[in-house]
Order: structure tokens, then C-alpha cells, then sequence
């Protein structure tokens, strides 16, 4: 996914942060951005063999995940804050290279209020960052990268070297021809501890994980936009065998943006 060029993306201004978003579902009440994804207990979740896996998109109303080529646009702060609340909550936050490139990607705690609930439960400062690549081309150039504190794995099928970097970076090498994300999973679980993974996308990764049935949840962010046009959805690339099913397990809402959070139902019941 690349810029597109043209006129400037201008995110939405729709408020601080600081306002109040209604639950809609299941109990509807009055709740902070802060409280909303609070305590969520993913790390109990965790499989023996795998990470639990939950994924966080926005999309337009219809159905586009980005303006120009980047997420911004179609973003506000609240989505913002609760992007970065689900951070505290996870072990490893796994985004695409072609993501981490465009949206420049820095260290991924970069919040005090995301390190401080991380220290609430015991968490490291900052999330290690998982990425995926057949190539081992990096976007060396982006600011996580270029930093010392922060751990990146990569998971690759490659036989290369990485281009050097100045972050702490660990590559994860798969076997066979096709980078198969299930191995990459265990990998995290067994060798590093990774018990929560968040993964932000971009939309290619995020249908290659739900086609490897390795999704668990996923926090979708609509924003209250009709963008139409050739932008992407928040599933591109690789072709599910069949439509998957969701459960709804809350809706939230401010200034027109729904916060939906579903649970993966890859067997129809």
C-alpha cells in the first residue's frame, strides 16, 4: 500500500479524547476511553500452542481502510485512545512492514498512561513488535527501527540477511516456500513467551492471519465517512474459503463512530 498523491489528508477533528462514549451493548452505560477496553484478561486466554490473537481496524462507512493511502484521515482521537489502550493489554503488537513504513511506526508505548497499565499488569514497558516478511526488506528508515529500546521479531521464510537496523531485532526463520503464519504463532508462544498479540494490520496480514484462522477477536472502528474510490478494505489480498462469522460482544459509540469488538467464529454453529 502506497501514498496516493492529491490533496492533503486531513484527519478528523471530532473532539478530545476526554469525552464520554455510550455502550450501546451489552449494558448501556457511560464510559471513558480510558475504562472502555480496560481488563480485558487476553493473557488467560493464551494457548498453549499459540498466542490469542485480537486484531484492531478502522474502516469507513464503506468499507474503506484508509484515506490517501494512510489510516489517519479516517481516524479521531477517541479511536486513538482506544487503539493505544488495547497496547497496555498485550504482550507483542504485529503490523505489516508496508504499515509500519507509511504510518511510521515508532516505539509502540509511547503514552504514559499506556505504561503505567502495562506496569499494572506486570508487562514490560513496551509491547515487542511483531512483523512478517518473505524478503527481509525492512523499512529500516522508520523511527521504530531506528530505536534502541525497542524489540522487533520478524517472521520470514527467507533465507537473507536483514539490512542493519539500531533496534534490538530477532529474526524468526520459518520453513517452506510459503510464510506460514501458524509456525509463526507457535514460535512467539514457545520461544518468547507471547501470550497476547494485538495486530493493527495492515489489511493484507490481517486476511492472512483470519485465513490461517489464527484471528480470535477483532475491534473494528467505523468511522462516520464515504470515502468509495480504489482505497483498500480491511481484507485484501488473500481469499477467505468462505465468508467467517462474528459474534458481537459490545458496541460502543461517540460523535458517530461505532466501536464494535466481535468474537471469531470460524465454525458456523
Amino acid at each position: 500500500m502506497a501514498d496516493r498523491p492529491g490533496r492533503p489528508v486531513r484527519p478528523l477533528a471530532l473532539g478530545p479524547a476526554t469525552l464520554t462514549l455510550r455502550r450501546l451493548f451489552p449494558d448501556p452505560a457511560a464510559v471513558s476511553p480510558g475504562e472502555a477496553y480496560k481488563g480485558l484478561g487476553l493473557h488467560e486466554r493464551a494457548r498453549a500452542e499459540r498466542p490469542y490473537v485480537i486484531a484492531n481496524m478502522v474502516t469507513t462507512a464503506d468499507g474503506r481502510a484508509t484515506l490517501q493511502g494512510r489510516t489517519e484521515g479516517i481516524s479521531s482521537d477517541t479511536d486513538r485512545t482506544l487503539f493505544h489502550s488495547l497496547r497496555a493489554e498485550v504482550d507483542a503488537v504485529m503490523v505489516g512492514t508496508g504499515t509500519i513504513g507509511i504510518e511510521g511506526y515508532g516505539p509502540l508505548a509511547q503514552r504514559e498512561e499506556v505504561r503505567a497499565r502495562r506496569a499494572e499488569l506486570g508487562l514490560p514497558e513496551h509491547p515487542v513488535c511483531v512483523t512478517a516478511s518473505r524478503s527481509l526488506e525492512l523499512p529500516v528508515d522508520a523511527p521504530l527501527f531506528r530505536d534502541p529500546g525497542s524489540h522487533v521479531i520478524v517472521l520470514t521464510n527467507s533465507v537473507r540477511e536483514p539490512p542493519p537496523c539500531e533496534c534490538r531485532l530477532t529474526v524468526e526463520r520459518l520453513p517452506g516456500d510459503d510464510l506460514d503464519f501458524a509456525l509463526g504463532m507457535s514460535a512467539l508462544r514457545k520461544r518468547h513467551g507471547v501470550r497476547a498479540v494485538l495486530l493493527e494490520g495492515g489489511p493484507t496480514v490481517l486476511a492472512a492471519m483470519l485465513a490461517a484462522g489464527l484471528v480470535d477477536e477483532l475491534f473494528l472502528s467505523v468511522s462516520p465517512l464515504l470515502v468509495g474510490g480504489g482505497e483498500p478494505s480491511v481484507v485484501e489480498g488473500t481469499a477467505l474459503e468462505r465468508p467467517l462469522p462474528l459474534r458481537v460482544v459490545s458496541v460502543l459509540e461517540s460523535e458517530s463512530f461505532l466501536y464494535l469488538r466481535y468474537a471469531m467464529r470460524y465454525e458456523i454453529e
